[in-house]
């Protein structure tokens, strides 16, 4: 089932008997879970039919015995188990998962890895008692995209800019993304745009000097600005690494490679060719203006060579911001 139709069954107060809860990404998993405390059971319900256990912590033997319980004065009896995927003996639940009391619901919470397909557990999970949901993996390029559309359903708009700097900082993790917009909304009246001005004050990523200003600057070919970010780097390694930057800018380049053998050369064309946002699109315009597939190769040497000198590799003593600075005026030249 889809993340969607879960939720919207559960606040519609349609319960399945077993729940399993997995994947890579614990947002949609924890989402799910918190949900399901907030809805099944009143507080009053919960002292004698909820019981939360943590998988290193108990055994499928005394998860069983306790589901299996009556519910006192309640609908349901609830077992919720955290860190499932720390239950050792997970495969012993598989018979009371092919027929769970119509009384108890069982939720397990299977995170950061993915059961075995090929056991006789993730076969019964597959059957009708069960809501068996494996969290979509979310890609970097797809993560700016998910914040703009979780955004506007709190009732926000944020800047393709804000969104881009967000993705990139903060990774895949979620529940670090959401924490920060929550942050946000405290800040920025509803129906108002989240901007880079608003994440640079209140998340403290500085809109002007970071990794999508390094590379408009590159792709403008501007080498002042570029120039003005890698100092600011190279004092504030934080804010930009010598690895961050090689991936990161080896990403860029690499869509940009991709514009020149695009067939389509519309905005829409292009935005689907490279994953970005159309917004973006002008700026990878101009940088397939400036930089050919042959000084793209170049530009590729140059990354994979800085990336093994910032491991060691035929550098003795250069530090990181040096070595950026070096890596960056080679490219421009």
């Amino acid at each position: 089932m889809k993340f969607e139709e879960i939720v919207s069954n559960i606040k519609n107060k349609i319960f399945s008997p077993v729940y399993f809860l997995s994947g890579e990404q614990p947002y949609y998993i924890d989402f799910i879970c918190n949900l399901l405390e907030e809805e099944i059971l009143t507080e009053d319900e919960k002292g004698f039919n909820q019981t939360v256990v943590y998988g290193k912590d108990s055994n499928a033997q005394d998860i069983i015995l306790t589901a299996r319980q009556y519910p006192m004065m309640a609908t349901y009896q609830v077992v919720i188990v955290k860190e499932a995927q720390d239950l050792s003996n997970i495969e012993m639940l598989n018979d009371f998962v092919a027929n769970p009391p119509e009384s108890s619901i069982l939720v397990l919470c299977y995170k950061y890895k993915k059961l075995d397909k090929r056991s006789k557990l993730a076969k019964t999970l597959q059957g009708p008692k069960t809501v068996f949901f494996e969290t979509p993996k979310l890609y970097d390029n797809e993560v700016p995209a998910w914040i703009e559309n979780y955004c506007l359903k709190k009732g926000y708009r944020i800047s393709p800019k804000a969104a881009m700097l967000l993705g990139f900082y903060l990774g895949t993790d979620l529940q670090k993304i959401v924490n920060e917009i929550e942050k946000l909304t405290l800040v920025v009246q509803k129906g108002q745009q989240i901007t880079e001005s608003h994440i640079e004050k209140h998340v403290g990523i500085s809109k002007d000097y970071n990794v999508f200003e390094l590379q408009n600057a590159l792709g403008a070919r501007d080498a002042i600005k570029a120039t003005r970010v890698v100092m600011y780097f190279a004092d504030n390694e934080k804010a930009g690494a010598l690895p961050m930057v090689t991936i990161s800018l080896y990403n860029y380049f690499a869509k940009v490679m991709r514009y020149h053998f695009a067939t389509d050369k519309s905005r829409t064309g292009i935005a689907q060719a490279l994953g970005v946002n159309p917004f973006f699109v002008k700026d990878y315009t101009l940088a397939a203006t400036n930089y050919k597939p042959r000084k793209i190769s170049e530009i590729f040497s140059i990354l994979e060579e800085y990336d093994l000198k910032g491991k060691g590799v035929n550098n003795s003593s250069a530090p990181s911001g040096e070595l950026l600075k070096e890596m960056i005026f080679k490219i421009l030249n």
